[in-house]
C-alpha cells in the first residue's frame, strides 16, 4: 500500500520488524522463518504464550526472531527501530493509557519510512458491538470459567433475539452479531467480547491521536473490497461535496455509509509525502500474482476464471485474459511487472492511468494479487518436495499450517497432514508413497497414489512448499 501511495518503504527482504502483544508468536514466527534475512522482535506481558514460542523458536533453530515477556508501559528503547511495527487486536481492548503509550511506541519507534499496522473497532458499527457485550458482560457474573462464560452470553443473546417479534429490528441486530460470534473459538470470543476494557473509536479520532504521537494516516491494509460503497458515483459525489476535499473527513463520512466496525489502518511518519492517487509508475516497483484458473465462458468470444472459493470472472479484454492465463500458469509464484509489460503492451495495457486503474479494478476483485517480494515457494512440484519446517512444526501440534504466502491452511484430513510431516525434503515420490503406504496400511495402493499427487498438488499451490 506505501508503494502504491508513492512512498519507499524498506525491502522486506532486509527489514525489522516489531510485533506488540504478539502472543505465542503465531504471526510472527512464520514470518521469521520465510524472511530470513530480516529481523522480527515481538512481546507479550502474558508469560505462558511467550514460552510456547520460545520453545518453538528454539526448535526451529531460528536466528532472526526474538519473543520476550515485556509490559508495553516499560521502557522499550532498548529494542531499536522498526521498519514495520505491527499492533493487531490490542488498541480497542486496552485502557486509555496503554493506547497511548502503543501511538508512543509508533512515534518513538518506526524509522523515517516506517509503517505500522494498528487494527481496532470502529465506530459506528462499535456501538452495536458494545451493546452486544454488555448484554453479556451482565449475563456471565459470577461465573469464572471462560467457556463457560462465553456460552453463558451466546445463550442470554439468543434468548434475547427470539424473544422479539420477527422482522423486528433489534433482534436482527442481535441475529447478525450471533452469526460472527458463533463460529469463533471461546478464547477469540472472551478476548474481543468479555475484556476488562472495550473502547471502539470513529476513524478521526484514532487519526487525531495518532497526529499527537507524529504520526499520518496512509490508508488501510487492503483495498476496499467491490461491494464497497466508494465504488459508488451518486455516493462519492456527496462525501467529496460534504467533506470540503478533506481526505480524512471522507473516510469517516464512508464509515457512516459502511457501518463500518472494524479497521486495519497504516501509520506513518508525519511529514510523509503520500500520494493519494495511485501513480501508474508504482506497478513497476511491484510483483503481480493470481490463484484464477480458467473455467467455461457464458458468452462467447469471453473467458472466464475463478478463484478457489468460487469468485468468478468473465471478460473479453484480451490483456486481462491473458494476465489471469500467465499469472495463474505460474501461481504460487509472482511475476514482476518488467516480466509481463510486453505481453500486456501487445494485448493493448499500457501503463497509463486507464492501465493502472485497471490493475487496481482487478486487484479488487483479488482476481490479482499484489506482493512487493519474492515468496521463497517452489513454483513446481520438486524430486524430493520439502515442505516448511514451520508448516511441519504446526502441523503436529494443531489441525492446520501457515503456508510461506501467509495463510492459514486446514488439515482436517489426516493423510494430508501425515504427508505434510513428511515432506521434509528427505524423500521421493517413491519414499513418501513408502512412508504414507506404512501410516494407512489399510488402504488400496492405486488410491493411496490418486491422493498422494493430489495432497501434492494441493499443498504446493497453497505455497506450503519451499524453493
Amino acid at each position: 500500500m506505501a508503494i502504491l501511495h508513492g512512498l519507499a518503504p524498506t525491502a522486506i527482504e532486509r527489514c525489522r520488524v516489531l510485533e506488540v502483544a504478539c502472543g505465542d508468536g503465531a504471526n510472527l514466527i512464520p514470518m521469521a522463518y520465510a524472511i530470513p534475512g530480516s529481523e522480527f522482535v515481538g512481546f507479550d506481558l502474558a508469560r505462558l504464550p511467550v514460552e510456547r514460542a520460545q520453545a518453538r523458536i528454539a526448535e526451529l533453530g531460528l536466528k532472526n526472531v526474538r519473543i520476550l515477556e515485556r509490559d508495553i508501559l516499560s521502557r522499550c528503547d532498548d529494542l531499536g527501530r522498526f521498519d514495520y511495527i505491527i499492533a493487531h487486536g490490542f488498541y480497542a481492548w486496552t485502557p486509555a493509557a496503554v493506547r497511548d503509550r502503543l501511538l508512543q511506541l509508533c512515534g518513538e519507534a518506526l524509522t523515517a519510512d516506517g509503517i505500522a499496522f494498528i487494527s481496532y473497532n470502529a465506530k459506528p458499527a462499535g456501538h452495536v458491538r458494545s451493546m452486544i457485550r454488555e448484554m453479556m458482560l451482565q449475563r456471565v457474573e459470577g461465573i469464572d470459567d471462560l467457556r463457560q462464560q462465553v456460552a453463558a452470553g451466546i445463550e442470554f443473546l439468543r434468548f434475547v433475539a427470539e424473544s422479539r417479534p420477527q422482522q423486528d429490528v433489534y433482534r436482527e441486530l442481535i441475529e447478525k452479531e450471533l452469526k460472527r460470534l458463533e463460529p469463533h473459538d471461546p478464547g477469540v470470543t472472551g478476548h474481543d467480547e468479555l475484556s476488562e476494557a472495550y473502547e471502539p473509536v470513529q476513524f478521526t479520532e484514532f487519526v487525531q491521536h495518532a497526529r499527537r504521537h507524529e504520526l499520518a494516516y496512509l490508508d488501510e491494509a487492503v483495498l476496499p473490497p467491490p461491494t464497497d460503497p466508494v465504488y459508488r458515483e451518486d455516493v462519492r459525489r456527496f462525501v467529496d461535496g460534504a467533506s470540503g476535499g478533506d481526505f480524512i473527513k471522507q473516510e469517516q463520512l464512508l464509515d457512516f455509509v459502511r457501518m463500518r466496525g472494524f479497521r486495519e489502518t497504516l501509520l506513518v511518519r508525519a511529514g510523509s509525502k503520500i500520494e493519494r492517487d495511485v501513480s501508474p509508475q508504482s506497478f513497476r516497483r511491484l510483483l503481480l500474482a493470481s490463484q484464477a484458473t480458467p473455467a467455461a465462458a457464458e458468452k462467447p468470444g469471453s473467458r472466464s476464471f475463478v478463484l478457489p472459493g468460487g469468485v468468478r470472472m468473465e471478460s473479453n479484454h484480451p490483456a486481462i485474459t491473458a494476465l489471469l492465463e500467465k499469472l495463474g500458469n505460474v501461481w504460487p509464484s509472482a511475476l514482476s511487472f518488467q516480466e509481463i509489460e510486453p505481453m500486456l503492451a501487445e494485448n493493448g495495457l499500457i501503463l497509463d492511468s486507464d492501465g493502472a486503474a485497471l490493475l487496481i479494478r482487478l486487484a479488487v476483485a483479488q482476481m490479482i494479487e499484489l506482493r512487493s517480494w519474492h515468496i521463497p515457494v517452489a513454483p513446481a512440484i520438486s524430486e524430493r518436495p520439502k515442505a516448511s519446517a514451520y508448516a511441519r512444526q504446526e502441523a503436529r501440534m494443531h489441525g492446520f499450517a501457515t503456508s510461506l504466502l501467509h495463510t492459514r491452511i486446514a488439515l482436517e484430513d489426516e493423510k494430508t497432514r501425515h504427508l505434510l510431516e513428511a515432506m521434509d525434503g528427505s524423500r521421493d515420490r517413491g519414499g513418501l508413497f513408502a512412508a504414507m503406504s506404512a501410516a494407512f496400511p489399510e488402504m488400496a495402493a492405486e488410491e493411496l497414489q490418486k491422493g498422494l499427487e493430489q495432497s501434492l498438488r494441493l499443498l504446493q499451490r497453497a505455497g506450503v512448499l519451499e524453493a
